[in-house]
């Protein structure tokens, strides 16, 4: 049985956008500053897009697909998806999140990054309020010392995690409107 390699949620994020097309470094980073679309979710700065992509790439999970001019500069190398690459973000992508503090982080990156490329993100909520049950569920009961601020914290975030959870499995939540 082969081991899904370890990624970071930038890896994830870079990959997720060569998935999407490929596209060179500047590219990627410009994706993922903050105010743009994936930006809001998951900000990933220049330098660390282009650690990314190395990594993708010695992975065997992105590859050098040609060189475009730069704009006044070097010319720049477009990456793209091996089919491996493609093949782990989309299992990935349909992994539920294991503790509720990663639903802010990782569940939002993938929840963004389906929505980018046309995945449907219902059997992915499914698993993940079936994954979170159980720890939504025993910290729903308010915390027995209400001046204990960490189990305050904690009961607030697990209901959040549930309403956010119900709604976006709402079939009018999958398809946006603007």
């Amino acid at each position: 049985m082969r081991r899904r390699p370890t990624l970071s949620l930038n890896e994830w994020a870079v990959l997720g956008l060569l998935v999407e097309r490929p596209r060179h470094g500047y590219d990627v980073a410009a994706a993922l500053k903050p105010g743009t679309p994936l930006g809001t979710v998951w900000t990933v700065n220049r330098q660390l897009v282009y650690r990314a992509l190395d990594r993708l790439v010695a992975l065997g999970l992105a590859e050098p697909r040609r060189r475009e001019p730069g704009d006044g500069g070097p010319p720049r190398t477009v990456h793209g998806p091996t089919p491996r690459g493609e093949e782990e973000l989309r299992a990935w992508l349909a992994t539920p999140v294991e503790h509720l503090r990663e639903v802010r982080s990782a569940l939002l990156l993938k929840l963004a990054l389906a929505d980018r490329l046309g995945v449907e993100r219902a059997p992915l909520v499914a698993a993940q309020q079936e994954a979170l049950a159980e720890r939504i569920g025993a910290l729903a009961r308010p915390p027995d010392d209400p001046t204990d601020v960490v189990a305050l914290w904690r009961h607030h975030s697990a209901l959040a995690v549930r309403d956010f959870l119900a709604s976006v499995a709402q079939p009018a939540a999958a398809s946006p409107r603007g």
